[in-house]
């Protein structure tokens, strides 16, 4: 009997759940007038799972992928786990699962103490085929749960899930990936990547959090603050991110919210197939600004910018800001209608300019109002 492990490569292969969320421009924005439906163009988003094994694992062994949502069928078997390594605060922890949480907090020391729970609804003989592999080089730790298969005529699936915890230095770096599980980091100081097919993203208290993903999931974090860039996305789940400070920040979601909150950043890059777009932060001098939404409300919240030059666009919906913006040497404050909107001009499209106009902010939206306002 040739026996043999399912498992996802070390690190996922890097799990890029790469969400491309292209909207395109239309031609009648850039000429300043309002968008025609003809004229909006929605990519359909592209979700790239850069691991060849999750696919062959939801094909040929659907019923492991699905363990996690179904273990509350029978009496529960648990089998645990637990082992404390060497990485050193400089070191890179990576943890990869199939089925099954995983939480990172921060610790004290040189070493990753790893606990992990493997569950069952199934026979207690399936505990012992799910192995927990922890490989231990230079100043790095690999962790990742591999599944046994038997290939005797025909497939066997287990029903394991397995729930890590894992406390690791502070200031070491963490690649975190999960196919069907919450991933939860909390207080780690080093570069952060996590994410998960299937399953909620948080990350919190993490400055050099670099990337955020889930394919369905919220994905929520705070407290990041970094030189770098960042990028939060979820194609189904809304992204929630609060007190960033980053040099580019890109959010994106196919179907949900994007609400950021208490940014600074030089550049942003928001776009939303379905769902709306809440920002309150700051717009830089020399800034770039760019939200792009095809069904919802784009809502702006700004604290005292400098200035900026404003292109807004929207076929189904209106324009309106609290700001005094100037178009064509005429000041928006004159000639306002009860709703605040300057008579006279076209409610659908506007081209605009806020103090000195150092930064460029493009928002567009076919079915949606754009709304400024002070922070």
């Amino acid at each position: 009997m040739r026996r043999t492990f399912l498992h996802l490569p070390a690190a996922a292969a890097g799990l890029t759940a790469a969400i491309a969320l292209a909207l395109a421009t239309p031609a009648s924005a850039q000429s300043g007038e309002p968008p025609r439906p003809a004229d909006i163009r929605i990519d359909v988003p592209v979700v790239h799972v850069d691991v060849p094994a999750i696919t062959k694992l939801r094909i040929e062994n659907g019923a492991r992928a699905r363990a996690y949502q179904g273990r509350n069928s029978g009496p529960e078997q648990t089998d645990r786990f637990s082992r404390k390594v060497r990485v050193g605060r400089d070191g890179r922890v990576s943890v990869s699962n199939i089925s099954g949480n995983i939480v990172v907090n921060a610790g004290s020391g040189d070493d990753v103490s790893i606990e992990a729970v493997k569950r069952t609804r199934g026979s207690q003989s399936e505990l012992a085929d799910v192995q927990i592999i922890v490989d231990e080089r230079g100043g790095r730790v690999d962790i990742r749960t591999e599944h046994e298969r038997n290939y005797r005529g025909r497939d066997r699936s287990d029903h394991v899930s397995v729930d890590y915890t894992i406390t690791m230095p502070a200031t070491a770096a963490l690649d975190a990936h999960s196919v069907s599980g919450t991933v939860k980091v909390t207080g780690i100081r080093g570069g952060v990547r996590a994410e998960s097919v299937s399953g909620d993203v948080t990350a919190t208290d993490t400055p050099k959090l670099e990337v955020a993903k889930s394919v369905s999931g919220e994905v929520m974090l705070s407290g990041v603050t970094t030189d770098g860039d960042l990028t939060a996305g979820s194609v189904s789940g809304n992204v929630v991110a609060r007190s960033v400070k980053v040099h580019s920040l890109e959010v994106g979601s196919v179907s949900g919210d994007l609400t950021v909150t208490d940014v600074t950043c030089d550049r942003l890059v928001a776009k939303s197939v379905s769902g709306g777009v809440a920002y309150s932060g700051s717009i830089n001098k020399g800034g770039s600004y760019d939200i792009n939404v095809h069904s919802g409300d784009v809502r702006l919240a700004l604290a005292n910018p400098a200035g900026f030059v404003l292109n807004a666009n929207s076929f189904s919906g209106s324009i309106r800001s609290e700001l005094q913006l100037t178009i064509g040497g005429d000041s928006t404050a004159q000639n306002r209608d009860s709703r605040g909107r300057r008579s006279g001009m076209d409610n659908h499209s506007l081209r605009a300019t806020y103090g000195d106009g150092s930064a460029t902010l493009t928002v567009r939206t076919f079915s949606g109002d754009i709304i400024i306002s002070k922070r």
